[in-house]
């Protein structure tokens, strides 16, 4: 895709690994606020919202125009839900995600780790990979797009 007027709605599943990493793929740098995440114990499920970058319209363009999305993801098959270095109280307080990876602990169970910049995490542990990602909005223009340097 090569530009805006290309931009088709996102809907993904993940049921392993390897799907997961196209899910954190297209989910690379998207921005939410804390209080977007919720951990729904009665429904197994952990949800949350976020305003991601439209990749798959960027291409390797440097210049815009750029856009981002709302889009909603969740988890189902959820055991349990682990904060790191989130401030939990601060429920407007934004973050940035990164990555979103699958560690296996046997059987189709692991554990769903979804990594935020300045060293935040959540860790969400399953009984087997279920996940979905879609977009809830029409796209907006962003400015930038988001830079990484090489490690």
């Amino acid at each position: 895709m090569t530009g805006l007027a290309d931009y088709r709605p996102l809907r993904l599943m993940a049921e392993d690994a390897e799907d997961l990493k196209i899910m954190s793929a297209m989910l690379q740098d998207a921005v939410a606020k804390i209080g977007d995440f919720a951990h729904l114990p009665r429904a197994r499920r952990f949800a949350f919202v976020a305003n991601r970058f439209v990749w798959e319209c960027a291409a390797d363009r440097k210049r815009g125009p750029f856009a981002r999305v709302r889009a909603g993801c969740h988890f189902d098959d959820v055991k349990s839900v682990r904060q790191q270095n989130l401030r939990s109280g601060a429920k407007d307080a934004v973050v940035e995600l990164l990555s979103i990876r699958f560690e296996p602990t046997g059987d189709g169970a692991g554990v769903v780790a979804l990594d935020f910049a300045g060293g935040g995490a959540i860790r969400v542990e399953v009984e087997s990979l279920n996940a979905q990602l879609a977009d809830l909005s029409e796209p907006w223009p962003a400015r930038l797009k988001p830079e990484h340097r090489e490690a």
